[in-house]
């Protein structure tokens, strides 16, 4: 049960009232953690600035979810996992490659070179190395997709930790525990 109140569609101010119903028609619902969001325009309005801003980077869709599973597999946020896998699946990745994201894996030396650099930036709170930096760039990544993938890494960061606080139920398929 979550550890905040949601603010249900029919409680929320005019505002959030308005994203919620945009929030609707894209998604079909209002998800959970957006519900716990309501309670701040603020808080509601960033984050959806934000992900909009991820949608516009140059990293195509399936890429941006394998680096949200890696950072919600680091930080344990079953929430996320969750909402990713399903997304991530709603996208045509098949379930073998949601798993192997989830470890840091991936077919392609590229996505795995992001991988591992989006799971050591978690793992390090950010301090990572020149070397990490330098293998990234060996691996074929622009500078341009290196700031792009700190944003997607920052928005995954700051659900995982909002997840984390206030504990919203999962209301996406609960993706399996990894063995």
């Amino acid at each position: 049960m979550s550890r905040i109140n949601e603010v249900k569609p029919e409680q929320a101010q005019k505002e959030v009232k308005d994203i919620y119903k945009s929030l609707e028609q894209k998604m079909g619902r209002v998800p959970n953690i957006f519900l716990n969001m309501g309670n701040s325009a603020a808080v509601l309005k960033g984050y959806l600035g934000l992900s909009d801003a991820v949608g516009q980077t140059s990293l195509p869709p399936k890429l941006r979810e394998e680096i949200a599973l890696i950072v919600s597999q680091a930080n344990n946020c079953r929430y996320c996992l969750s909402a990713h896998s399903a997304i991530a699946k709603g996208l045509g990745v098949p379930d073998q490659e949601v798993l192997l994201a989830r470890q840091g894996q991936a077919k392609d030396p590229k996505t795995q070179a992001i991988l591992k650099f989006a799971k050591s930036v978690v793992e390090n709170r950010g301090n990572v190395s020149n070397q990490d930096v330098a293998s990234l760039k060996a691996a074929g990544v622009t500078d341009q997709q290196v700031v792009e993938i700190i944003l997607i890494i920052a928005l995954n960061m700051f659900t995982n930790y909002f997840n984390h606080i206030t504990d919203p139920k999962i209301d996406f398929p609960v993706a399996p525990e990894l063995s």
